[in-house]
Order: C-alpha cells, then structure tokens, then sequence
C-alpha cells in the first residue's frame, strides 16, 4: 500500500501510549534497561524482560529502546561530544534522514523522545523509502538556520543509497543551500552510518552506533528542536539516569 501520510507527526495511539500518566513508568523502564544494558545483559532479552515486567505495549518498548544505553555508552558519548562553540568555522559532517525525520516529526506533533545520553530522537521510520511530508521543506530550514547561528563553516549532509527517494531529497537539499546561499554539499552512500562513524570530522548523529564510535560527534538535533521548536512534545525518558 502506497505511504499516504503528508506529515511525520504521532500515531493513533501515541496520544494514549505517552500522555503524562504514562511517563513515570516508561522511566523506570528505562533505569531498568540501562542497568541491564551497563551489566552486559543482551539487549533484545533485557528489552523484553522489561517490557513484559512493565507491560509495554510495542510502541512503548520501542521508546523505551531507543532512549535506553549502558552507563558505558553514555560516558564515552559524553566524553566525545562537542560543545556549541566548537562548530564555529568547522565542517559538520551530517546524518541526512536521521536529522531530518526528527525535526519534521517534532514540527508535525510527533513525541520526542530525550534519552539517557541527552540526544533527541523520533519516533518514525522510514521502512527503506522517504517520503517529503508538508514539514520537509521547513525542518531543512531549521536546520540551516541553526548551522548559521552555531557558525558552522560547510555542512555535508550523508544520506542512505538505498533509501528510496534519497535523490530526490540530496538534490531538494543543495537547491535549498543554493537559494539560501549555504556551503552545503549532499553525497548517497550505501552505508553511510559507517562512513559517519569513523571518520575525524565531527558527525552529527543521535544514531547509537555512530555515537558509540565517532571520534567527535554534535547533538545537532537537540540543538533544532530545543532552538526553533519551543512548543515541541519531549518525553523526558532518560533524564536523571544513573
């Protein structure tokens, strides 16, 4: 069936999955997870074991696991991550459809979800094909917006080869930077997560396995959503773990 949706924004039941009643229990799920991820326990059983203890339903397992990482994970991604004013006269090295699909969800309504390691992170998927929702075209203006105030000299955004529609969406980005006169340049790599995650340049990713091994990394997206989205829906999951 063809993706009809022109926009990036909650599912049907996120309304009942995230309201306020729910967020201390998706916490403590996400303590308990990290506790078990930071002892080693694999990640697909620790997820289910928490999830049937706290009864998730599996939108909520999929918060819980994307704002849950080790005490480890967390301490070298603190470690490797680059403040604002480092970004001034720097090239940033950028993962495409991962920033991208987070500021249109948080343009469109959608939950975002603030993790143990501070990133925000989106709900969506994009299941191997993108589409352009009616927010694309201002998330990629938010996201220039905020790479002129951060001083960024030149942004390169990365995007998935096989994604379908990624061309379409690297030349919808340089005929923004065109317009808007930004040192943006756009490349299609079959698997650019492992290109962004070992090179010297900082990467902006809030992607765990980048994360957990780029060499310098920038929380560009909290830096949109926090700057140009004030009214956007954060669930706080992660914050205050131990």
């Amino acid at each position: 069936m063809p993706d009809s949706r022109k926009h990036r924004g909650q599912h049907p039941s996120d309304a009942r999955l995230f309201g306020e009643s729910q967020v201390p229990k998706l916490q403590q799920a996400v303590r308990d997870l990290s506790w078990l991820l930071s002892r080693g326990y694999a990640e697909k059983s620790s997820l289910k074991l928490v999830g049937d203890r706290y009864r998730l339903q599996s939108r909520q397992r999929l918060a819980v696991a994307r704002s849950s990482c080790s005490r480890q994970a967390a301490s070298r991604r603190r470690l490797h991550a680059l403040p604002e004013e480092a970004m001034r006269g720097n090239t940033l090295f950028i993962d495409g459809f991962n920033l991208l699909i987070t500021i249109e969800s948080a343009l469109s309504g959608g939950f975002i979800l603030e993790g143990v390691d501070g990133c925000y992170r989106d709900m969506a998927s994009i299941h191997g094909s993108y589409k352009r929702v009616v927010e694309t075209e201002g998330a990629l203006l938010l996201a220039g917006h905020a790479l002129q105030e951060l001083g960024v000299a030149k942004a390169v955004w990365y995007l998935d080869r096989p994604v379908s529609n990624s061309g379409r969406l690297k030349q919808m980005i340089l005929e923004t930077a065109q317009q808007n006169n930004w040192d943006w340049d756009a490349a299609l790599y079959y698997n650019p997560d492992n290109v962004l995650a070992h090179q010297a340049a900082p990467a902006a990713s809030s992607d765990s396995a980048i994360l957990d091994a780029a060499a310098q990394w920038f929380n560009l997206a909290r830096f949109v959503v926090s700057r140009f989205v004030p009214d956007a829906l954060i669930l706080p999951l992660g914050p205050g773990e131990e």
